[in-house]
Parts: C-alpha cells; sequence; structure tokens
C-alpha cells in the first residue's frame, strides 16, 4: 500500500499556534496524516492569517477551534477534533465523543476548557490584545 498524497484535504484546521497544548495536538494530528494530504492546518497566530478568508472573525477562531470542510463550511469545537481525527483515520478515537449520550458533555467540557484556554496554557497576559479570547478579561 503506497501514501498518495491528495490534492484537496477532506479537513482543515484552524489553530493557535501559540498555543503550547493547541501546537502539539496540530503536531500529533499532521504524524498521523503521515503526509497524506488528508488534514490541512491553518496557523491562526501566523501574521498573515486572514479570518475573513474563512467567512469568521479573529476573535471567534480565537474563542474556539475551528474547521473548514472542503464546501468551505465551518464548524468549530468538539466536532473539530472528531473530523480531524476522522480525517486521518482515528476517528474511532472520539467516536464516543459524538454518542448522543457523551455528545452534551464533551461538548461542554471542551467549551469550558476554551473559555479558560489563555490562562490554562499560561498566556493570559497576552501583549496587544492579539491573543485575546471574547468574553474573558486579559490577566485574570
Amino acid at each position: 500500500m503506497h501514501n498518495e498524497v491528495q490534492q484537496h484535504p477532506e479537513f482543515t484546521v484552524l489553530i493557535d499556534g501559540e498555543c503550547p497544548l493547541c501546537a502539539k495536538e496540530a503536531r500529533m494530528m499532521a504524524r498521523l496524516d503521515g503526509g497524506r494530504g488528508r488534514l490541512a492546518i491553518v496557523d491562526i497566530a501566523k501574521p498573515d492569517f486572514n479570518a475573513g478568508d474563512y467567512r469568521t472573525t479573529y476573535e471567534a477562531v480565537m474563542g474556539s477551534i475551528h474547521g473548514v470542510l472542503p464546501d468551505g463550511s465551518l464548524v468549530e469545537g468538539m466536532e473539530v477534533f472528531r473530523r480531524a481525527y476522522g480525517a486521518v483515520g482515528y476517528g474511532w478515537v472520539l467516536a464516543p465523543s459524538g454518542w448522543p449520550v457523551f455528545r452534551n458533555v464533551c461538548d461542554g467540557m471542551y467549551r469550558v476548557f476554551a473559555k479558560y484556554r489563555l490562562r490554562l496554557t499560561g498566556r493570559a497576559n497576552c501583549v496587544g490584545g492579539k491573543c485575546r479570547v471574547p468574553g474573558t478579561v486579559e490577566g485574570r
């Protein structure tokens, strides 16, 4: 079996490359993809990132992880992880998080993480408001 690189990814993840946890997860997902091109990773912390290219805002993508489907539509939160792992062939790992009994719990846990992500990853005092998450006060 040979690994053929796809021209268009099955899924694109918009990730905060300045977030240590997020960057680690992105590297792991890239390894799982194994160069097949099923998953694209876009760093929203790069100076040339333009949220408008994805019909969203910087504040939205900083507030919750987003992913882009091949048709250009966006998904966010835990659904991004479910689809990203599915794209690289490991959908079974997060499949239970999408089951009716667990979905609300898992999605809620991610929302709590997203709300406190900057503080949890040691970035509560970002400079110039660049990494401020909507609905939070920097330094708290």
